[in-house]
């Protein structure tokens, strides 16, 4: 078991070298186009599947709620968690439409989109993307494996050095966290 847990630990910290080496120009990037769109007025909507969806519905809360400092209230929304909306949708539209429908009647021009998932090839995120660039949102893609079909939707997209899904995810949160401190630091009392 403690070979186990060194392989685990050793491998997180061999991607998150990777991504402090790497990606801080484009974490930069992300967070300066939450923070213009809320100066703006603007929300951000997040969504993933699994892991991502809870990753979505972290990130949202810690801007509703608060990150580290006591602040305004910050306009974010996570399409995952409203489970009649999802299986209605899911049921009456298909699963793959679960997000865009959602993102129809609540995707605003200037709004940012926060797209999850790890192998940046999810059906239903890719679906939700296409209608976010129709609706003139600004989309920010959090994946891995390459970035997928997401390379080609994002304003920027987050790409995780790794194949591994689990570091991916922790990398995610990681960065989620990263865009609140520096949202934190412009909403500062």
């Amino acid at each position: 078991m403690l070979n186990t847990i060194k392989a685990e630990m050793d491998s997180h910290a061999e991607v998150f070298a990777k991504v402090a080496k790497s990606l801080n120009h484009h974490i930069y990037t992300a967070s300066i186009i939450c923070v213009e769109a809320l100066k703006r007025g603007n929300k951000i909507i997040l969504f993933g599947n699994g892991g991502s969806a809870a990753d979505a519905q972290h990130i949202a809360a810690e801007l509703t709620g608060r990150y580290k400092t006591d602040r305004v209230s910050l306009p974010a929304i996570a399409l995952t968690t409203d489970t009649s909306a999802l299986t209605a949708i899911g049921n009456d539209f298909g699963f793959d439409r679960v997000f865009s429908r959602q993102l129809e009647a609540l995707a605003q021009k200037g709004d940012v989109i926060i797209a999850i998932s790890t192998s940046g090839n999810s059906a239903n995120v890719l679906e939700a993307m296409k209608l976010a660039k129709q609706r003139e949102c600004k989309i920010v893609g959090l994946s891995g494996k390459g970035g997928g079909a997401m390379n080609e939707l994002c304003d920027i997209n987050i790409v995780i050095p790794s194949d591994n899904t689990p570091r991916i995810q922790e990398m995610h949160i990681l960065i989620g966290h990263t865009i609140c401190q520096i949202i934190d630091s412009v909403y500062e009392k």
